[in-house]
């Protein structure tokens, strides 16, 4: 249960983070409270996990999901570009998300 509390608390820091990006700011009143309410399930969610996976492991996943959420969502939302290196990149974190969790 600690690992799918962990996931979803990933999942809403990516999120949080997106709607950072558009509360433009804080300038919009409707993607600001979602960050805010994305940062709170986020980390009431990572705090859950941290109850039963050790410290160091959960932030590490926790901010690599977030990480690779983030960055999927803005090359498919925002059409930001990426390179093939930096694509490759995230692909070494998600391969490192993985081995932690295979590994623990």
């Amino acid at each position: 249960m600690y690992w799918i509390y962990l996931v979803i608390a990933g999942l809403f820091e990516t999120v949080w983070a997106v709607a950072l990006k558009l509360s433009q700011g804080f300038s919009r009143p409707v993607p600001t409270a979602m960050t805010f309410i994305g940062m709170a399930i986020s980390f009431y969610l990572l705090e859950k996990a941290l109850t039963g996976i050790p410290l160091g492991l959960g932030y590490a996943v926790w901010t690599g999901i977030g990480i690779v959420g983030t960055f999927l969502v803005s090359v498919l939302l925002f059409q930001d570009s990426i390179t093939p290196a930096q694509g490759g990149c995230v692909l070494l974190i998600l391969a490192g998300i993985i081995g932690l969790r295979v590994l623990s």
